[in-house]
């Protein structure tokens, strides 16, 4: 085979242009190393614009008690004490100069009514943290980043997927990618590679991400050698459109709950009251009077002085309830819950929540201000993703970074709301610079293998050779069908046994499908060629959930239903790639202990 390739030279690839690789390109460009950003869709389409109810930060504007430490101890928290404490600390630290940054570089927040960046309640969070832009604050920080970042000088290459990551001597040196539009064929030769791309939520078939959220992010880390850590703990947000059809999945704002949105059965009854988990007792209201306090208070501008309604729960509490309340027969209409804002004044909905004023009137003919939502519980986000260092953002791989939902650590086994926006622009910055970092000290880029790259241009162009096969899209439609039946939000032993056997099938199937021989715009031969990653990043996840033999956060056992802080409490599930996936247990460092006294001790479960 003798197929022609392009071959480009930069000192930093930086693959996804989402928040965290658009920040980490900002960063590594000050420095004056040559940058490429490689990104499979268009610039500006990353899932960072979905990001819809704000930026969590401890700036103290809404209520003057907050501060970093309430803000590590809320994640924390929510993360079930599984989280990289390290980066817990720094991301706590650090987000309120990452917010201020993006008002200095242009960004336009929600304002108090002294001129401060406003911000909104939100589930798991102690105090009003959520700096935002009504409900469009991903969009807003994805213009500001793009508006800064393309006048640093680094080059843009959109509508490109990336293959394979290429190691010399276990060392990162480069990648192999291909353009989506002409089907022409590129090697990045690069001194370091940060990796910015995003999730996987595209393996279940109720998700809230769009086409791109294949996960080949995590699967070309693994191929290439990085530890993978946390796969099991997939976050479900409770509040997804559920009807129509055509919208399953959609994701409604937890800034509707935010701003007093309450959650209700077919019975109307406010079920979450009867679902607030011990640990939470001292934190929530009691009842719906009490609830409603709080909301008007938190509506008149007022500091916060009763606890909070039962709805801004974390996540994955509220994501279970209304499972639950399915399970018992008292679902919606279309099998989720109810959720309504229109007790509060119209203006003041349509000017908070403008997204999903339009969102529903436009695609579900419902007016909030009016009529219930409904929703039910969408794959939103994986907490998991490849190992990094907590201050450089290094993978196990040298020379290979990660950040944003592409790396773990941050997040433990549930992801607060809010936390993700504020993780893009802390830990992308840190992975740019300390890429930068390290490819200034380098001379030279090392020796790609030829063979490699001629190995990496037959398998991409494998499918397009094959003929009679079946069609792609069926067998993508069968994988994420199987996942959210059996590795979804309540899982089995039975079931995740069945999952892995399934997805050794759907292999079988993935290596004869056929797509026509055209290279230009053929959306068959990406589908097939996503497939093997789809396959792998499910598989990580069905193993790891099938070796954790306990619920905690993301990850819910039928047959394990409570958590075992005895022997699970603070073991992480790491997976490589040796002869077959393998995966092993250990733990993040002992916490500091003057970081220990911010937590909540008996919430540890530790002996004395």
């Amino acid at each position: 085979m003798n197929e022609e390739y392009i071959t480009h030279e930069y000192d930093v690839v930086i693959i996804g242009a989402g928040g965290a690789g658009l920040r980490a390109a900002i960063e590594a460009s000050k420095t004056g190393v040559s940058v490429a950003m490689v990104c499979k869709s268009m610039l500006g389409k990353a899932h960072t614009v979905m990001a819809e109810g704000g930026a969590a930060a401890a700036l103290g504007n809404k209520d003057p008690r907050d501060n970093w430490q309430i803000h590590f101890r809320d994640t924390m928290k929510g993360g079930k004490y599984l989280n990289d404490w390290r980066m817990a600390r720094i991301h706590a630290q650090q987000a309120p100069d990452r917010i201020r940054e993006l008002e200095t570089w242009g960004a336009i927040f929600d304002r108090t009514s002294k001129g401060l960046t406003n911000q909104r309640n939100f589930g798991g969070h102690t105090y009003p943290r959520l700096a935002h832009i009504g409900d469009a604050t991903g969009l807003e920080l994805i213009r500001t980043l793009q508006e800064k970042g393309v006048h640093m000088g680094m080059d843009v290459f959109m509508e490109f997927t990336v293959r394979k990551l290429f190691t010399t001597n276990g060392i990162i040196s480069g990648c192999f990618a291909y353009d989506r539009n002409d089907g022409t064929l590129h090697v990045f030769k690069s001194k370091t590679i940060v990796m910015a791309t995003g999730g996987a939520t595209r393996c279940w078939s109720v998700c809230s991400g769009s086409w791109e959220y294949t996960g080949e992010g995590y699967a070309l880390a693994y191929w290439a050698g990085a530890e993978i850590g946390d796969m099991e703990f997939i976050q479900f947000h409770p509040t997804g459109m559920i009807w129509p059809p055509s919208v399953k999945g959609i994701l409604v704002t937890e800034g509707v709950r935010g701003e007093g949105g309450m959650l209700t059965n077919s019975e109307g009854n406010r079920f979450m009251f009867d679902y607030v988990p011990e640990m939470y007792k001292d934190e929530f209201a009691d009842t719906e009077k009490e609830a409603l306090e709080w909301v008007s208070e938190v509506v008149d501008g007022k500091l916060a002085t009763v606890r909070r309604p039962p709805e801004l729960l974390t996540r994955d509490v509220v994501a279970k309830a209304i499972n639950s309340e399915r399970d018992a027969g008292r679902a919606s209409e279309h099998g989720g819950a109810y959720l309504d804002i229109s007790w509060r004044n119209p203006d003041q909905v349509k000017k908070k929540l403008p997204g999903m004023y339009h969102q529903f009137k436009e695609l579900a003919a419902v007016d909030i201000t009016v009529e219930k939502m409904e929703v039910g519980p969408t794959a939103h986000y994986v907490m998991g993703g490849i190992k990094v260092h907590p201050e450089t953002q290094e993978t196990t791989v040298p020379r290979m970074f990660a950040a944003g939902e592409a790396a773990t650590g941050l997040h433990g086994a549930n992801r607060l709301g809010g936390n993700s926006l504020s993780d893009l622009i802390v830990f992308g910055k840190i992975a740019g610079e300390h890429a930068a970092l390290v490819a200034q000290g380098l001379s030279d880029f090392l020796v790609i293998n030829p063979v490699e790259i001629e190995e990496a241009i037959k398998e991409t162009l494998a499918p397009l050779t094959r003929k009679e096969g079946e069609n792609p899209a069926k067998v993508v439609e069968d994988l994420r069908e199987m996942m959210q039946n059996k590795v979804g939000i309540i899982r089995t032993e039975k079931l995740l046994r069945e999952a892995l056997q399934d997805l050794d099938d759907l292999e079988i199937r993935s290596q004869k499908t056929s797509t026509g021989d055209s290279r230009i715009y053929n959306p068959g031969w990406h589908q097939a060629l996503e497939i093997e990653a789809m396959l792998d990043v499910s598989r990580m996840c069905a193993l790891a959930a099938l070796h954790r033999e306990e619920s905690r956060g993301g990850h819910t056992r039928d047959d394990f239903p409570l958590p075992d802080y005895k022997h699970w409490g603070k073991i992480n599930s790491v997976i490589t790639k040796k002869d077959e996936m393998s995966i092993e247990h250990r733990s993040y460092p002992p916490i500091d202990e003057e970081l220990k006294k911010l937590l909540d001790i008996e919430d540890l479960h530790e002996e004395e």
